[in-house]
């Protein structure tokens, strides 16, 4: 599973990723986590709002921090 945090790095888009590595954590899931802070690359998932959440290629939320169990439930969908 890949997933992807997209933001320039704040302190929102540090609380996004934080509760994804800790939601694929507890549910036992072997993910690949990457931070994407390029502009150009945010914008060609049609994101307009971080920080976002893309979970195999597709945005999953945007705009706001999803919380821990949030992520798990796109997680085990």
């Amino acid at each position: 599973m890949n997933i992807k945090i997209l933001g320039g790095g704040c302190k929102n888009c540090t609380a996004l990723y934080e509760n994804a590595v800790q939601a694929a954590k507890e549910l036992g899931i072997d993910a690949e986590f990457e931070k994407v802070t390029e502009m150009k690359e945010i914008l060609s998932f049609g994101v307009m709002k971080t920080p976002a959440i893309v979970v195999d290629g597709a945005v999953k939320a945007s705009g706001r921090v999803v919380s821990k169990d949030e992520v798990k439930e796109m997680l085990s969908k």
